[in-house]
């Protein structure tokens, strides 16, 4: 049966009503947060709406009251407004812009006098606490999951909350509610996130946000790089950009993170970040970054249509509008390069090599939320964590408002997915589009506004550079066991021949081979080594399939996430990566092949 998307009454809440925390909770819960996706395709295959053009939305109307989720932090003393410390890298007339919040947040790395943020062994041992909590609230469920090690040994650990029969990944996928994940500090030097992570699990376990858990599931992990997090340095031990890191799967921590994402299937991924604020833009542009929060959901090729349109609806409007409650700014997410000559500013990158990207290509509602945090080390620490808590809130309500809706989207869109195989376009490679856009920063003198006129690559309308047919799956030799490992990380379907057989198909052809190192709107990444930029032509032939080679189908939900590692002429997939050695280990299927085949366990 083909689902259809319900409408939801647009109710008017009255002056008087829009008072009380709790009350805005439960309000914030029957209120819509925003305009019904289009009809779903009718039974015969009636075409879908247009979604309409997410770089121009239409306003929230006024008699919608979004998701504003205020929660009451455990008050440990009166507010204070705490003077920029000697080394702020900016005066009092900018400092000024960022008063702290009314409430003051409470968590170990948060109390006054203290120079650390939370560490470690704290975050473990406030996570243990909440569970011990929350097993005395009757019909609540919470487990602490260890889910890996950092490659300095630390653990890795994930809260699962619920209100379902049970904290496993069966349990909560039968409980019929949607899950959000919420990933705080994938860099190790932007401890907000973290420490705002902590505030929610408690206020989901003890405080406001838990009638929260009986339309949602949730689990956090507060702290993703906790070696990052120790030496105050944005990459892992091994000097890796983990985020960059989340199709390739080379570190412990993106690994670990990706057998979660596997497991409990997330409806919604949460990555809390901070941004810098002076560097390279004071340098660049004699200015000082602005905003309190920078957003941006998944954007990159070969992501539905549909997926996108729910974010932007369903989530960034109310995101914003729950944001400008507080008195908090927001701004797409945006960044520059270290190249000082370069003035070009750059929304996230559109590779499908970070967390916001591959949980979109997972089929998740995936939004990245950055506070403005990285060169100012403490200062403002309570408005930045007000920030997140605010944002990842509004999400929460967000998710238990839609949880209905949300529950028909996924299902459709993996079906829409899979049954793309063998037929359509598919992008293997996309870019952003270069637009002006007006630019608002901090005068680093005055603290006033300051109005750029910015060339600005846009994420919001991508470029297609390189596209190809649709094949019906991928062929693997039996050598490619280490690409076969990640993608079965990723949840993705791997088939293993049983028996020889051949398959029509496209063999790559190199053309032309250079050595090179994967690059972000940033510049280079922080990365593992070289990488191999191929040219290839594709030559129709026939594959012969040995026992113990394997087939890849795109019949599945995961298809997007396929094709993104395996087409071999990009510079975030496998081969460029060395995880395939050969082009002659890897062909396009173009038709359905008749092998004898075995599911791997």
């Amino acid at each position: 049966m083909t689902p259809t998307a319900p409408s939801l009454p647009h109710p008017t809440l009255s002056r008087s009503a829009r008072t009380g925390p709790a009350l805005l909770l439960s309000l914030a819960l029957a209120a819509c947060t925003s305009v019904p996706l289009p009809p779903w395709p009718a039974p015969g295959g009636a075409a879908k709406a247009p979604p309409p053009a997410v770089a121009a939305p239409a306003p929230i109307p006024a008699t919608v009251a979004p998701p504003v989720v205020v929660i009451q932090p455990v008050p440990v003393r009166p507010a204070v407004v705490i003077a920029p410390a000697a080394e702020a890298p900016y005066n009092a007339a900018v400092a000024a812009r960022f008063p702290a919040p009314s409430l003051i947040y409470s968590t170990p790395g948060l109390q006054e006098g203290r120079s650390s943020f939370t560490s470690n062994t704290e975050i473990q041992n406030w996570l243990r606490d909440l569970v011990a909590s929350a097993a005395a609230t009757p019909g609540m469920k919470a487990a602490l999951l260890s889910i890996g090690q950092s490659q300095r040994g630390e653990p890795l650990e994930a809260l699962v909350l619920t209100r379902g029969a049970g904290t496993d990944a069966a349990a909560i996928a039968a409980s019929g509610r949607p899950t959000v994940l919420l990933i705080g500090q994938q860099h190790g030097d932007e401890p907000a996130g973290s420490e705002a992570l902590l505030v929610v699990a408690r206020e989901l376990t003890q405080g406001l946000l838990r009638p929260l858990l009986d339309r949602v599931n949730v689990i956090i992990v507060p702290r993703a790089n906790p070696d990052g997090s120790m030496d105050n340095k944005r990459v892992t031990t091994g000097g890796l950009d983990m985020n960059r890191d989340h199709l390739l799967l080379n570190t412990p921590e993106a690994q670990a993170l990706a057998r979660l994402t596997r497991d409990y299937r997330p409806t919604v991924v949460v990555d809390a970040h901070e941004y810098t604020v002076v560097g390279r833009f004071l340098q660049k542009f004699d200015a000082v970054q602005k905003y309190d929060a920078l957003l941006q959901y998944a954007t990159t090729a070969n992501l539905p249509e549909f997926l996108t349109k729910a974010s932007e609806e369903w989530y960034r409007r109310p995101l914003l509008a729950a944001l400008k409650a507080q008195g908090l700014s927001s701004e797409w997410y945006y960044t520059t390069s270290a190249d000082l000559a370069d003035k070009k500013i750059s929304m996230g990158g559109t590779q499908p090599d970070t967390g916001r990207n591959v949980n979109g290509l997972k089929n998740s509602v995936s939004l990245l939320i950055e506070t403005r945090g990285v060169g100012i080390g403490r200062l403002h620490i309570q408005r930045r964590v007000h920030t997140h808590v605010t944002a990842i809130s509004s999400v929460l309500a967000s998710t238990a408002q839609r949880a209905s809706e949300l529950g028909q989207l996924q299902p459709y869109i993996e079906k829409e997915i899979a049954g793309q195989a063998c037929k359509d376009e598919a992008v293997v490679e996309a870019g952003p589009t270069l637009v002006q856009q007006e630019l608002l920063m901090l005068d680093p003198v005055s603290g006033a506004d300051k109005a750029l006129r910015v060339e600005w690559n846009s994420a919001l309308t991508l470029r297609k550079l390189k596209t190809r047919v649709r094949p019906c799956g991928y062929w693997l030799s039996a050598a490619s066991k280490t690409a076969v490992e990640r993608l079965r990380l990723h949840g993705v379907q791997v088939l293993r021949v049983t028996e020889p057989g051949s398959m029509l198909g496209d063999l790559y052809r190199e053309t032309a081979r250079a050595a090179g190192v994967r690059q972000d709107v940033r510049g280079a990444i922080a990365d593992a080594g070289q990488i191999v930029k191929a040219e290839v032509a594709l030559v129709r032939g026939v594959i012969d399939a040995p026992v113990g080679s394997y087939y890849v189908p795109l019949s599945q939900p995961l298809a997007n996430l396929v094709i993104a590692a395996l087409e071999p002429d990009t510079q975030s997939s496998y081969f460029a990566n060395r995880l395939i050695d050969s082009l002659a280990g890897s062909a396009r299927v173009m038709s359905e092949p008749a092998l004898k085949t075995e599911t791997l366990p």
